[in-house]
């Protein structure tokens, strides 16, 4: 997330975080955000969509940065009823995408509406993230790309850092914890696994429906 602040679910319930990955001048963020990007941009290319349906957008930096990519092709971006994501959502017009404020548990789509369904960094906040999956696999045609945290290093690098300590290193927000191996058994059920990449420290994952 970019905004400062959090996203918020409802009074007092935090679903995102903070930090600037996207914009950070950390060196070490920065080198890990190249190989995340990378990796991202990779599997994007493959997938080569014809629409993407991005779940979880939070501000936006990657779905105005696809339908940019994608030209007229069709680009919605959802998340949570949140004035920062909104005032973020106007900064990034592109007449080829739209912003969403709804649930990701029961998205208003048709099946089969988009090529493409995308939850980057989404799962691990969701009380209930396999509907969420189904319901990605239930509007998407041909591929779904989704990245989560990879654990434990996830949290062995936040206790490196010093970070959450009284978390044990959890993240605020992060509801699900998944090791690669666990991750890709979840998935598996939805689809053909394309690609499994581990751009550190993250689990990014290709699925051919």
């Amino acid at each position: 997330m970019t905004a400062a602040g959090g996203t918020a679910a409802g009074a007092g319930v935090v679903t995102g975080n903070t930090f600037d990955k996207y914009g950070s001048s950390n060196p070490v963020v920065r080198r890990l955000m190249r190989g995340f990007e990378d990796t991202l941009d990779e599997l994007f290319a493959e997938a080569a969509p014809d629409s993407v349906l991005d779940i979880g957008c939070g501000e936006g930096v990657l779905t105005h940065r696809w339908a940019d990519r994608l030209g007229e092709r069709r680009v919605v971006g959802i998340d949570l009823d949140d004035p920062k994501l909104r005032a973020e959502w106007e900064r990034r017009p592109a007449p080829n995408l739209e912003f969403r404020a709804v649930s990701a548990e029961r998205l208003p789509f048709g099946d089969g509406e988009f090529d493409l369904a995308t939850a980057i960094e989404v799962l691990e906040h969701l009380p209930d993230p396999e509907r969420t999956v189904a319901e990605m696999a239930r509007c998407a045609r041909r591929h779904l790309i989704v990245s989560v945290p990879r654990e434990p290093v996830w949290r062995g690098l936040n206790l490196a850092r010093g970070a959450y300590l009284r978390e044990a290193g959890n993240t605020p927000g992060h509801l699900n914890h998944w090791s690669k191996r666990s991750f890709l058994r979840l998935l598996s059920g939805y689809g053909e696994i394309v690609q499994a990449r581990s751009p550190l420290p993250w689990t990014m994952v290709l699925i051919r429906l």
